[in-house]
């Protein structure tokens, strides 16, 4: 299996030290503030902790390689879908590494948060937020369709954002204000500027009866007016593939913030929209998601409208 080499664009700046980068992202959390990032933060110092998040993500990567197809533990978390040793040890591993490479800044991993994950809020300071093993179901059935999602959050914003997908050799990376890639190639959104020949994609949880009859409306109505619609499985790869432009759509509810950190980044540095289902600009703590161009954005929000969305939304 060929194994993804950083495109030269990752290559390490020589005059920027680890500790130097570290700091400077740590006295913007301390007070500075966001609107300092343009003159305080420079883009080599995001490459360097874009580069990172793939050394980190390939920790991962590498155990649900090593686990695909041979699985011993499969459980079921309360509301939360399934979960195996492939998602604790990719956590694991995952985590081991950004704790050694950045032990000032903070870390928030689907299996980690807890069995009753409480409301999460922006961070104060600079946030690792991890999804190990986005799209277990399609995994542990043999699906491709599954990666390794990895965002760097502070107040809100996404500054670096990387998704794996192994199965697919495919690698996804942006950084805030240098562009969305794929193993290196630059990103676009699509420039379908119409409902009726866009293909979306979407999401559903089954776990709540009244949730569920909620999305089954929203997708009655889009159905009949999309050219299609796809259930990919994973969040990560869903706003992927719209920052690519296989999809030209994507909405979702209830999707926590290791679902949406990266791939919202992913989509924003590809040109794209990224917002609720309220049309409000979406961080990773956003209840509801819509994603696409901006024209189809619009559209989708449109579409939804006061009547089908949901108040807490």
């Amino acid at each position: 299996m060929a194994i993804f080499a950083p495109p030269p664009i990752f290559s390490m700046p020589a005059d920027h030290s680890h500790g130097n980068f570290e700091a400077r992202f740590r006295s913007i959390a301390q007070g500075r503030g966001r609107g300092t990032m343009k003159t305080n933060f420079s883009q080599n110092d995001l490459k360097q902790l874009t580069y990172q998040a793939i050394k980190a993500c390939r920790q991962g990567r590498d155990i649900l390689l090593h686990y695909s197809g041979r699985l011993k533990q499969v459980t079921e978390k309360f509301q939360a879908g399934l979960v195996s040793e492939a998602d604790q040890e990719s956590e694991s591993a995952i985590k081991s590494f950004l704790r050694a490479e950045f032990p000032d800044f903070d870390f928030l991993g689907e299996e980690s948060a807890g069995v009753h994950p409480q409301e999460f809020s922006p961070s104060s300071k600079p946030r690792w937020i991890l999804d190990p093993l986005d799209g277990t179901t399609n995994y542990v059935h043999g699906l491709p369709v599954y990666a390794v999602s990895l965002g760097l959050e502070l107040q809100g914003e996404v500054y670096v954002g990387v998704v794996e997908a192994p199965a697919l050799h495919e690698v996804y990376t942006a950084w805030k204000g240098g562009g969305a890639f794929c193993n290196g190639q630059p990103l676009k959104v699509s420039n379908s500027s119409e409902l009726s020949r866009a293909l979306l994609a979407t999401g559903f949880i089954s776990d709540f009866e009244d949730q569920l009859e909620e999305q089954l409306k929203i997708f009655s109505l889009l159905v009949r007016r999309a050219r299609g619609i796809r259930r990919a499985g994973a969040a990560a790869m869903d706003l992927a593939w719209v920052a690519r432009g296989v999809f030209d759509g994507y909405w979702e509810r209830n999707l926590k913030p290791w679902d949406l950190a990266a791939g919202l980044l992913l989509v924003q540095e590809a040109g794209g929209r990224v917002t609720s289902y309220r049309g409000v600009p979406c961080t990773p703590y956003a209840k509801s998601v819509v994603a696409g161009n901006p024209t189809i954005n619009q559209a989708i929000v449109t579409a939804i409208g006061p009547d089908l969305r949901p108040e807490t939304v």
